[in-house]
């Protein structure tokens, strides 16, 4: 009898587990802080002195890292094993879709900058307690579901967004290769791509309480992330993660108008600014004004968890139908994460 595939899987369908199982690792060389070999080899020692069968797939152009995972989570259906992504939120993004396309259990070594998906799951940044964390929920059977969320059925772990927020990405990037990763960097670059002006979208909005919103906005941005919304001061950080995203749209704003409410968000009150419309929802469909999609909408650039491509309208942003399956256990209580 064949395997399910992920769409015929149950929503909530565990995958299997035990204590020898495979593990089929993908490293992001350029991704983070860990642009060494000694990361590889402190990962390669470290498995192999727990005597963990594993492969190692280490990626040293960006680009290349969609193929590694695929060729990763074949190897794992192969061997029944679970799949390890080891870099920051956007590596993890690409090494999580095939897990989640191939109902495969997932590992997280964080080595990024900022970690959100890892800090909000409660894994260790360090290497070696991320490592024990990893092989403790394998060898003592800790799996447990997390929310995904999608934008045109692209998974997104931490935010997706359009407007403002993913020419800031694009920015950050180019800042990134010219003076290194770091958040000084990142913030330094937020700065310039505010200060350089911006042009607002004219979307048309629908959601189950909303089904006819128009509004005009710098910039859209959905988060599935608890803490970073939390970080910001946004209410709705207690829903994300249990059913609901978080959406939020700005007002028109100046430049320092946009600079005032990043110092809010830094501050953690972004969610009192009265110039900031946020919601909790289960899905949400956002299209151009001013078009229709017979005619046909010119493509958006779109930030998915770090990373920007271009999107054919009209976007819909909503929670999956079931969620990722994560290896390792919350080292607090749930209700100390609330």
């Amino acid at each position: 009898m064949s395997s399910p595939t992920p769409d015929t899987m149950p929503a909530n369908q565990r995958p299997p587990l035990h204590a020898d199982m495979p593990l089929m690792v993908v490293l992001n060389a350029a991704s983070g802080r860990h642009g060494s070999e000694n990361t590889v080899e402190s990962l390669r020692s470290y498995l192999h002195q727990s005597r963990q069968p594993h492969e190692l797939h280490v990626v040293h152009r960006p680009r290349d890292l969609p193929h590694a995972a695929r060729r990763a989570a074949a190897s794992a259906r192969e061997r029944g094993g679970a799949l390890v992504a080891v870099g920051g939120d956007g590596s993890i993004n690409a090494v999580a879709c095939e897990a989640w396309q191939a109902g495969l259990a997932l590992g997280v070594i964080p080595q990024g900058t900022f970690n959100y998906f890892a800090r909000a799951q409660d894994v260790p940044i360090a290497l070696e307690a991320a490592l024990r964390h990893l092989l403790d929920g394998v060898r003592f059977g800790r799996l447990r579901p997390v929310q995904v969320g999608q934008l045109n059925q692209a998974l997104f772990l931490v935010n997706a967004s359009v407007g403002l927020y993913p020419q800031l990405l694009q920015d950050r990037e180019a800042q990134k290769q010219r003076w290194g990763r770091s958040r000084l960097v990142a913030a330094w670059a937020a700065l310039c791509t505010v200060m350089a002006g911006h042009s607002d979208l004219h979307l048309h909005l629908g959601t189950s309480e909303h089904p006819a919103l128009v509004v005009r906005t710098p910039t859209l941005f959905v988060g599935n992330n608890a803490l970073q919304m939390d970080q910001v001061g946004l209410p709705e950080a207690r829903e994300v993660g249990r059913g609901a995203l978080s959406a939020v749209a700005l007002e028109p704003l100046s430049r320092w108008g946009l600079l005032t409410l990043a110092v809010m968000g830094a501050l953690g009150r972004l969610g009192q600014a009265k110039a900031v419309r946020h919601a909790a929802v289960t899905s949400l469909m956002a299209s151009p004004m001013g078009g229709t999609p017979r005619r046909g909408w010119r493509a958006l650039r779109v930030a998915i968890d770090g990373e920007t491509r271009w999107m054919q309208p009209p976007l819909r942003f909503e929670v999956a139908s079931r969620p990722l399956w994560l290896l390792g256990a919350p080292l607090r209580p749930p209700d100390a994460m609330a």
